[in-house]
């Protein structure tokens, strides 16, 4: 079980790395996607937010592939993930990276339960 979560931290963390880190290095080529999405992502280019995202998905990553803050790093990402779901369900057609990406962050989520657990609870103790 222990090397399933390495390998699973390490893929998502090495995923989110690379595609956070060229958003300001360029080295994956700029395809714009079609219809609405296309308008989606030049105004989030236009705005700045891909580059917000980009510092995010680096600092995640970092977190993720140091293992020491990785409840952390899943925190971070968990929004990121919704809204990457989203774009794709509603704006462009190719779900399967982002699920990948999910079920990775769903299943390191489940190994890392015992650091969630206090968010979950009903009554908290003052």
């Amino acid at each position: 079980m222990k090397i399933a979560v390495v390998i699973a931290r390490v893929l998502l963390g090495l995923i989110f790395l690379i595609f956070g880190l060229n958003n300001f290095f360029h080295f994956f080529p700029a395809n714009m996607p079609p219809g609405d999405g296309a308008v989606m992502a030049g105004l989030m280019f236009k705005h700045g937010w891909v580059t917000f995202h980009g510092v995010l998905y680096v600092i995640a990553a970092v977190l993720l592939l140091v293992g020491r803050y990785v409840p952390v790093g899943l925190t971070i990402l968990g929004p990121i993930l919704v809204n990457i779901l989203l774009f794709h369900l509603t704006l462009m057609p190719g779900i399967g990276p982002g699920l990948f990406a999910t079920v990775l962050e769903l299943f390191l989520i489940w190994a890392y339960w015992p650091a969630f657990r206090g968010i979950f609870t009903a009554k908290m103790d003052v």
